[in-house]
């Protein structure tokens, strides 16, 4: 069976490659999603934004799907009963609001919203027109990750005790020959940009699907680097942070910390790296990779700075095979979320835990505008 797929905003990099490209493309060059015996669901998308250029541009690099400009014609069309939103994060609400009183069923990209209360409006409004709902959340899907997850199920850490991540590489100012990696909004406050806004909102679902949901926050924000060039090659000053350095406190006990930058250098295994340090084992899980140190492999080091350490401290791991070949993440939860529309499938990544994103990225601000820890309220479901 064929699926109409609003997709307004995907002209984007993350939104071309992987949700268009990687994701909806790529599930309509294999047949769609088998749902029994020769039948499958198949995508059918339209591409909306506001530069008719780029769609046809887009559309083409896509097989030539369809394009438009007119988002309220779309949205009346019954052919597309799925509305997905990648935009700008200040353009996000107004248009899925649109969208759910037009009866489609929601997709879209994080932050969900501008504030808490725009997010968890958005899940209200949604919740009662009994239209489908969702929100990426694409990291639980890393292979990496879902390695971590199968040794959290299996008992492998005992009692966890903390998690440390890292994150970020860097990204290039543009003042040189080198081209940036990343848009310029994306350092400019007014814009909706700054790394806590962005990175606070991945933090929440994976501290709160793997470890246990988040408490309170203490974060402090930074704008290191002052001045960047955008994209028309004119320089502009900075006024969003750049990096964050994030401690939370967890729902049993465990306490997270979590660097995340845009104005570092990598020496670490991945671009995103997460410790997980418990009384039986100690794992380290990249993008793709995953580590392990059980207790019964675990060295017992003696401090002493005035000889070279006896113990080569990264021989004392061991690899954790790759036993099943994972998709793209962000494929593998569209095809979710397109089996929960047709069939009613389990779904549990909700505009309720998009809101709870903002809640904690709004938490994160405050906390480094206060210079104190700040507590988390359960959002109502």
């Amino acid at each position: 069976m064929q699926i109409g797929v609003i997709m307004n905003g995907v002209t984007g990099r993350m939104g071309t490659n992987q949700h268009l490209l990687r994701s909806i493309v790529a599930i309509r060059d294999q047949g769609g999603v088998k749902i029994g015996d020769g039948e499958s669901i198949v995508p059918d998308p339209i591409l909306v934004g506001r530069n008719e250029k780029k769609l046809a541009a887009l559309a083409a690099r896509a097989g030539g799907v369809k394009y438009t400009t007119d988002l309220e014609g779309v949205l009346a069309d019954p052919a597309y009963p799925i509305y997905f939103d990648a935009q700008l994060t200040q353009l996000r609400a107004p248009a899925v609001l649109k969208a759910i009183a037009a009866g489609k069923h929601i997709y879209c990209e994080k932050p969900s919203g501008t504030t808490t209360q725009e997010a968890y409006a958005l899940y209200e409004a949604a919740k009662k027109a009994g239209v489908k709902q969702g929100v990426v959340q694409d990291k639980l899907f890393l292979p990496g990750l879902v390695k971590l997850k199968n040794l959290i199920d299996s008992g492998f850490f005992g009692e966890i005790l903390s998690v440390r991540g890292e994150f970020g590489y860097w990204v290039f100012t543009g003042h040189d020959a080198i081209p940036v990696q990343r848009p310029s909004w994306n350092y400019r406050k007014e814009d909706g940009g700054g790394i806590i806004v962005d990175m606070l909102c991945h933090w929440r679902y994976v501290l709160d699907n793997l470890f246990g949901e988040v408490k309170a926050v203490s974060c402090l924000g930074a704008t290191h680097v002052k001045e960047r060039i955008d994209e028309s090659g004119k320089p502009y000053v900075c006024t969003a942070d750049d990096s964050a350095y994030a401690t939370f406190e967890l729902n049993g006990g465990v306490i997270a910390q979590f660097n995340s930058s845009w104005t570092v250098r990598v020496r670490r295994d991945d671009l995103l790296t997460l410790q997980v340090d418990g009384t039986k084992g100690s794992a380290v899980a990249g993008l793709r990779g995953c580590t392990i140190q059980p207790y019964g492999a675990t060295p017992r080091p003696v401090w002493n700075p005035d000889i070279d350490s006896p113990i080569d401290f990264a021989e004392n791991w061991m690899t954790v095979p790759t036993n099943q070949i994972l998709d793209n993440g962000f494929k593998i939860q569209w095809e979710m979320f397109l089996k929960h529309v047709v069939l009613d499938t389990p779904w549990v990544y909700d505009l309720r835990e998009g809101a709870k994103g903002v809640q904690l990225a709004e938490a994160g601000l405050k906390s480094w505008e206060e210079r104190r820890w700040v507590a988390l309220d359960p959002l109502a479901p």
